[in-house]
């Protein structure tokens, strides 16, 4: 939780190669192994499908590559025996590969940093930190053709260390359009659940972009109501295509009887929402940062505004809301004056693309919120 990075760049990196031998690695392995196994019944399973030639010869070669998973098991388990028993993550396989006949787990390090005090980049972090990974398992690094990824995330005083257990990033799931500051998946998911929607709640974004927030509510929280707007056609157009492209999906499962999905995209103006007063259980919106879209004198008024109307269609008492700004103190400002609407609860630190962003988790309270206009 609070790393003291040395201000001297070689100090740095070397106590992040001295983490390496520090760290509990048997658990995460023991589940990325069982990742592994559970992946590759699944491709058995596939198999039997009908499939295109293609994917076919995709899903042999990683049944040979992940199938001859054992070669020197002895040596490897010298050298991994205090941290994962490589021995019995080689043998992630199905069994059918004899026994001390298995190869070296070839692995990558990804680092993420996100900060502005540290002496070393991420390329740097990620060689040195491989290099002791490299020395501690006897793995072979391999930067595309890779069995095991190894995660390092930096943000400022916090370090993370993690194995990925999916081939590739969720982040971007579900999106096929992409607009200029599109929320990752992941982060929108994340933003939801720290809401806890309840079966029938209704949530709103009320500046939705691209729709990563109310698609990944209307995917996760099927059961709950999603309503999506945005001022700029561009961005409501892109949203529809993307909900669009889930249908489709959607259609594409087997034996799915797919009815939609409980979303609607509307063009609106967030600071004259046309919802009734009080009629909205969840607000979950990306604010703009003032960077790319809009800018940060706008954001002195936009955010006041903002906060005003969301905070007349939520229900008092029990509406809560997630927002996510980089514009920290422009966000701290606007929420003074709004005490007696919104109480802020926890707040939390994210990384968007470098920018050191936060989430404010905020409750509605009792207080009544002034009519602007009737839309009834």
């Amino acid at each position: 939780k609070d790393y003291q990075f040395k201000e001297n760049k070689e100090d740095a990196l070397k106590d992040l190669e001295d983490l390496v031998k520090k760290l509990p690695w048997t658990d995460p392995l023991k589940v990325w192994e069982l990742n592994n196994s559970l992946k590759k019944k699944k491709t058995k399973r596939k198999k039997h499908n009908l499939q295109s030639a293609a994917s076919k010869e995709k899903l042999n070669e990683d049944g040979e590559e992940e199938g001859t998973d054992q070669k020197d098991a002895g040596k490897q388990e010298d050298c991994a025996q205090n941290a994962a028993g490589s021995g019995s993550v080689s043998q992630a396989g199905d069994g059918k590969t004899s026994e001390g006949e298995a190869k070296v787990l070839k692995f990558r390090v990804t680092c993420n940093r996100a900060g502005d005090k540290h002496s070393f980049t991420s390329n740097e972090a990620a060689r040195d930190f491989g290099g002791a990974v490299q020395e501690h398992f006897q793995w072979k690094a391999d930067m595309t053709n890779f069995d095991v990824e190894v995660l390092l995330n930096i943000h400022n005083n916090e370090v993370v260390v993690g194995i990925a257990l999916t081939e590739e990033s969720l982040h971007r799931r579900n999106i096929t359009h992409f607009g200029p500051t599109t929320l990752r998946s992941t982060l929108a998911y994340g933003m939801l659940r720290l809401c806890d929607p309840q079966p029938t709640d209704i949530i709103v974004d009320p500046m939705c972009g691209t729709g990563a927030i109310p698609i990944e509510g209307a995917t996760e929280w099927p059961s709950c109501y999603h309503i999506a707007g945005d001022n700029n056609p561009q961005a409501v157009k892109r949203a529809a295509n993307n909900i669009c492209s889930l249908l489709k999906k959607n259609e594409n499962k087997e034996s799915s009887t797919s009815l939609g999905i409980p979303l609607d995209i509307i063009q609106w103006d967030i600071c004259n929402l046309p919802l009734r007063t009080g009629s909205v259980d969840i607000i979950v919106t990306d604010m703009p940062f003032g960077k790319r879209i809009g800018s940060k004198k706008k954001n002195w008024d936009l955010y006041p505004a903002c906060l005003t109307e969301m905070g007349r269609i939520c229900t008092p008492g029990t509406g809560r809301a997630a927002l996510l700004t980089q514009d920290k103190k422009c966000f701290a400002k606007a929420l003074s004056r709004m005490g007696h609407i919104w109480r802020k609860g926890q707040t939390v630190w994210v990384n968007v693309g470098g920018l050191h962003a936060a989430v404010y988790l905020l409750k509605r309270t009792w207080e009544r919120a002034e009519e602007k206009r009737s839309f009834w």
